[in-house]
């Protein structure tokens, strides 16, 4: 009998066009988290969490973290992992999706290498850490919350700040001066994919091919799609057809434009591609979600994908 992959769950957040951050807060983050759920999820953001009660575990890729109130979770985007709740109890989370390149962006545009070396300091790990042994950081992100429930006058210039020093402290935190030859040349791998992730981003209505994005990396074409699909667990040309799903669901929301346009203008050949390649990701056609604005209200894509091994 062949053995089944394992699931992988993309989910999709869209940062409001005016903020640094999409907060997620309420009585209904109050829960069970799932008991024994075998799979990891990932993000296009990077996810804080903060646990105020309930006793679980937090899987970070493929290590598992006991949680308990007063402890808070640094996630990358792209860093598969997954949270569960102890049998029969719940748990308290709440949670802020980031964008890092536009909070640190916003401070260094006059010094865009600096800015990539921080944005690459931040995004180097995943981090579970306790309030007790990093109190500065977890006040951060709890007055980060309470703003985001509260709205009080000059709510978002506070915010800006308060994102700004977090920023910093997750930089430092990150920070290491001992690196091994071996975990330097994987660090700079890391920091090679991270930048080509960027470039999809920016570059999705072109043609954009494997060998392209290999060169970009300064490696052959077969290792590039064996450390690529390693780190996103998808092959590149998924990741790239995932990208341009992502933006076509906001111009499908946002505009009027004809289904066609709106194709090639997401980097689509041709209109049955498209839909072909729509109706895979999200299991309805781009007139169905245009029609259907509940979809885009939610702001979250899930997208299961199997891992692939040996390209």
């Amino acid at each position: 009998m062949k053995k089944r992959k394992p699931k992988m769950e993309f989910r999709y957040y869209k940062i409001p066009a005016d903020s640094h951050m999409l907060p997620l807060t309420g009585e209904n983050l109050k829960q069970c988290y799932g008991v024994e759920v075998d799979y990891l999820h990932f993000h296009n953001h990077m996810e804080i969490g903060y646990c105020y009660y309930g006793e679980g575990t937090l899987s970070l890729e493929n290590t598992k973290h006991e949680f308990q109130g007063g402890m808070f979770s640094i996630i990358p985007r792209n860093f598969p992992h997954t949270t569960n709740s102890k049998l029969n109890t719940i748990s308290s989370w709440e949670y802020l999706f980031l964008d890092v390149s536009s909070i640190i962006s916003q401070f260094h545009q006059a010094n865009p290498i600096l800015s990539d070396k921080i944005i690459r300091q931040i995004n180097k790990k995943a981090s579970f850490l306790s309030e007790k042994d990093y109190p500065f950081t977890g006040q951060l992100i709890r007055r980060l919350l309470a703003l985001a429930k509260e709205h009080p006058v000059y709510y978002k210039e506070e915010a800006d700040g308060l994102l700004s020093a977090l920023m910093m402290e997750i930089a430092r935190m990150n920070q290491s001066d001992t690196l091994e030859s071996g975990e330097h040349e994987a660090d700079k791998l890391t920091a090679l994919l991270l930048n080509v992730v960027d470039y999809i981003s920016i570059h999705y209505p072109d043609n954009i091919s494997v060998k392209d994005l290999a060169d970009r990396c300064f490696i052959t074409e077969n290792h590039f799609r064996k450390v690529f699909t390693a780190y996103m667990k998808m092959s590149p040309a998924r990741y790239i057809n995932l990208v341009r799903i992502q933006m076509a669901c906001d111009l499908l929301q946002m505009s009027n434009d004809p289904i066609a346009d709106i194709a090639y203008k997401t980097g689509f050949e041709t209109l049955t591609t498209f839909n072909r390649n729509f109706k895979k990701i999200l299991g309805i056609s781009p007139r169905e979600w245009r029609n259907h604005p509940e979809n885009y209200e939610r702001k979250l894509l899930e997208y299961n994908i199997q891992t692939e091994e040996g390209w």
